[in-house]
């Protein structure tokens, strides 16, 4: 069977500080559109839709402390979370034109264990590119670190950093009742008392360093903790430390660090939570989608940057 072209999004090199456009490359090889002969584990994918998160800054250090079942090195293609259509398929699980999601590399066709697939996508009355964010991945983090160990009961105060959108989108448009952008406060404990005059409920963590220590300061007593991420941490040499952490004593806190595998079995669940919601357009989404495997290193560069407006999407292929 004759090769097709199979343009990659490769790392150069293992990052140190803030990652940038030239730490990648984008190299033009080529594939050959079969499953290897008696591989029964095997899948190849067409990628449509790959998605931009923070935690693949991490996978970028030489020993990255994140354990996901898969690590980035010198030379090779970027591995995330993505939207693809089967090809070929050595494994009965999957047949041609199969859409799905899980996990695959930064490139135009991938041959992919099956099982790094995580799910069919049987919805298609919803955008696909969906399917990277609020239906995928990162719709499941927080679903699971909201409602699982969030724990919320009614007329509770939330606090959600790093909501990643322009403060009018997520006030005027997501329906939170205020947002403000934390790296513009000088006094990040006064501006949390400004808006939480009774104090914080539940704290959904995404950047770490000062913003948690101020938000320390300010939880109600029993308040639940999610640690999803900690973007503001990812890119120094030196780690932040946190001084206020003996108020987990004094307000009895629970605070809970978490990788969104565990709650992959709550995925049917999700799906019928979060489904109507959408079709009856009581959620607002907002994509920020970049067309093209040339533009993936920028759009992942500007995570760090706050330049996204919404979820960071890469489309390589149309549907």
């Amino acid at each position: 069977m004759a090769q097709v072209r199979n343009k990659q999004v490769l790392l150069k090199n293992y990052v140190t500080g803030f990652p940038k456009e030239s730490d990648m490359e984008i190299v033009e090889g080529s594939i050959t559109l079969k499953v290897p002969e008696g591989s029964s584990d095997v899948v190849l994918l067409k990628n449509l839709y790959l998605s931009c998160d923070p935690y693949m800054r991490i996978l970028m250090y030489k020993d990255t402390p994140l354990s996901l079942g898969f690590q980035y090195s010198p030379g090779s293609p970027l591995t995330a979370f993505g939207v693809s259509k089967v090809v070929e398929s050595g494994d009965p699980k999957y047949k041609k034109d199969d859409l799905v999601w899980g996990v695959t590399k930064w490139e135009e066709y991938s041959l992919v264990p099956s099982a790094k697939i995580l799910f069919k996508i049987d919805h298609t009355d919803v955008p696909l590119s969906y399917y990277t964010g609020i239906l995928g991945m990162p719709g499941m983090t927080a679903y699971g670190g909201f409602f699982e160990l969030g724990c919320p009961k009614k007329g509770e105060k939330v606090f959600v950093s790093a909501a990643s959108g322009a403060v009018d989108i997520l006030k005027n448009k997501l329906g939170f009742d205020e947002a403000f952008n934390y790296k513009e406060e000088s006094n990040l404990d006064a501006a949390l008392k400004r808006y939480f005059p009774e104090g914080i409920d539940i704290y959904f963590e995404n950047v770490g360093g000062k913003t948690l220590d101020a938000v320390l300061l300010n939880m109600r007593s029993h308040g639940r903790i999610p640690v999803c991420g900690m973007i503001s941490q990812y890119n120094l040499s030196q780690p932040e430390g946190v001084t206020n952490l003996a108020n987990l004593i004094y307000k009895e806190i629970k605070m809970q660090g978490f990788i969104v595998s565990q709650f992959y079995p709550l995925y049917p669940k999700f799906l019928e939570f979060i489904l109507p919601h959408i079709r009856e357009g009581k959620i607002a989404y907002v994509e920020d989608i970049v067309e093209g495997l040339e533009g993936g290193p920028a759009a992942l560069v500007s995570l760090f940057s706050g330049q996204n407006l919404g979820k960071k999407i890469v489309a390589i292929a149309p549907e």
